[in-house]
């Protein structure tokens, strides 16, 4: 049996004091999360204001015209229960002119405009605020590649980053994430119906497990199929991780020195703090 159960109340000490740690390492004490009503950004927001203070904490919510209202209800029934501070900012006038510009089909161009769009408010509200952007993905959609590049994975850090959706579930109702968003079907609401496990073809319940085996247990491919998961379904998921590597990774750089940014110089270690 593949146990993905993860002790809740050390999660959240942990997650709280990375990112109290974090943010006070680079000078800040405020946070900026984009939360979209969804059960990731919930999470985020609610360790964020635990970690900080909700006074220190600005949710911003960032809907396009073709928006989910319910999206926008679920994250006003989260800002009500946190007490953060908070801010809608409507980005069509901003994407429209692009989105004009797309064929009528390209919902993926049209989804990562949004996705973008958003993450230019939110360093926007970074500045204004005074606040680090915090992050909102999770492993699974790490591993997956399902996530915009500069996008939705734009952060500054990322305390979820290293929970499965699954885990992101346990932990939220530990938190007390308010049901309505816990048990929804996960959605960017980036255009009408659309959800996540739609799209990916396979739920994050049987792709999770698939990640624990291959990812925290090392298992190849070939020990996930006597292990019982489809082969045709772990070739898939295999691939999607393989070909998403350039999405978790900063932009490389050519090396043509001895001391090269990223390789050979690395700030905190070689000056020492």
């Amino acid at each position: 049996m593949i146990d993905l159960t993860i002790n809740t109340a050390l999660a959240r000490t942990i997650l709280t004091k990375f990112i109290r740690s974090e943010i006070t390492r680079a000078g800040f004490s405020k946070a900026v999360v984009g939360l979209s009503g969804g059960i990731d950004s919930a999470l985020s927001c609610a360790l964020a204001a635990e970690a900080l203070g909700p006074q220190n904490v600005l949710a911003v919510r960032m809907p396009y015209q073709a928006s989910s209202p319910e999206s926008l209800a679920h994250a006003q029934l989260l800002i009500d229960r946190l007490g953060v501070q908070s801010l809608t900012f409507e980005i069509t006038g901003m994407v429209d002119p692009l989105i004009e510009k797309m064929p009528a089909d390209a919902k993926v161009r049209r989804g990562n405009a949004m996705a973008r769009t958003r993450m230019i408010v939110l360093y926007d509200q970074s500045e204004a605020f005074g606040g680090l952007v915090v992050g909102t993905g999770n492993k699974t959609e790490l591993l997956l590649g399902y996530t915009t590049l500069w996008g939705d994975s734009a952060s500054a850090l990322n305390p979820i980053g290293d929970l499965y959706k699954t885990q992101v579930r346990q932990l939220s109702r530990a938190m007390g994430i308010p049901a309505e968003i816990v048990d929804k079907a996960p959605s960017a609401d980036l255009w009408s119906g659309q959800t996540d496990e739609g799209e990916l073809g396979f739920t994050y319940a049987e792709v999770d497990k698939l990640l624990f085996l291959l990812v925290d247990h090392r298992y190849n491919p070939e020990e996930c199929v006597e292990a019982g998961f489809d082969e045709a379904f772990v070739r898939k998921v295999v691939e999607r991780v393989r070909r998403n590597q350039f999405k978790r990774m900063l932009p490389l750089v050519a090396k043509l020195t001895n001391r090269t940014i990223g390789y050979d110089f690395l700030y905190l270690r070689d000056w020492g703090t």
